[in-house]
């Protein structure tokens, strides 16, 4: 069985970040309307699961990517943002007092003396 789904997946596009967002946001929906009892609200979500498999079981490889790239252009602001707020819980980041380069530095660590990849100045700092 898995060797022809295997066989059968070959040649075809897949899942990708589009198509994950597309599943979550149909998911979301038909729990909102297991509250809201919209009649629209019915036909949408499955609406999108149609669109979402038609993308994964598609053999126009380019044009599934190109859908992707878009996705992901439009959403880069906000991944960057979540990015920018894991990092400061792992790291500390300092600017160099001579420079003004800023640094990052892992958590936990004491304190350290750090030398500035740019001007080579160094500095004790509590990580």
């Amino acid at each position: 069985m898995k060797e022809k789904f295997y066989r059968f997946m070959q040649g075809r596009y897949g899942a990708d970040q589009f198509s994950q967002f597309l599943l979550i946001t149909a998911v979301i929906i038909l729990v909102v309307n297991m509250f809201a009892r919209n009649g629209l609200l019915q036909l949408i979500p499955f609406g999108i699961l149609i669109y979402t498999y038609f993308r994964m079981f598609s053999k126009n490889i380019t044009a599934r990517a190109k859908e992707n790239q878009k996705y992901l252009q439009m959403t880069q602001k906000i991944r960057q943002s979540f990015m920018n707020i894991k990092q400061l819980s792992k790291y500390h980041i300092y600017k160099c007092p001579s420079c003004g380069q800023k640094i990052r530095i892992p958590r936990g660590k004491g304190k350290i003396e750090i030398t500035c990849p740019k001007c080579k100045n160094k500095f004790i700092k509590k990580s």
